[in-house]
């Protein structure tokens, strides 16, 4: 091998970078609040549960459903979920309706090495601080 063949080769990469730029302050801190609520097994279920839920929202009637857990606690569980810009909701008479926020999951995909999102295609004031 040459001297400039191993030099070329020494500054290729190894691997694809997991995201295109450097995460700014801000952004790290949004993605790191999104990241810690879907560190709690209950949130990421219910996340799980808004997202696969026919026609894409779903009642906090039938979320509740199979946990065992107080309805207060699940309530917790989702104004974390919302607070950090991963669900949205509207009450609709005596229920609350969910669904989950497009942007924030294109966030987590990206930063997580989704080679179709680019940050440039992000709404980063689309996030709502905790």
């Amino acid at each position: 091998m040459s001297k400039q063949t191993l030099v070329e080769a020494q500054t290729e990469p190894c691997c694809t970078p997991l995201v295109r730029e450097p995460l700014t302050e801000d952004w790290a801190g949004d993605l790191a609040r999104m990241f810690k609520a879907l560190g709690d097994p209950v949130r990421l279920q219910l996340l799980s549960r808004v997202a696969s839920h026919e026609g894409g929202e779903a009642c906090v009637c039938d979320l509740s459903v199979g946990f065992a857990l107080t309805q207060s606690t699940i309530s917790h569980h989702l104004k974390v979920l919302r607070e950090t810009g991963l669900l949205q909701c509207e009450r609709r008479g005596t229920w609350v309706y969910y669904w989950v926020v497009p942007s924030a999951l294109a966030q987590l995909s990206a930063v997580l090495g989704s080679p179709e999102v680019s940050t440039s295609q992000l709404d980063l004031t689309a996030l709502v601080r905790a």
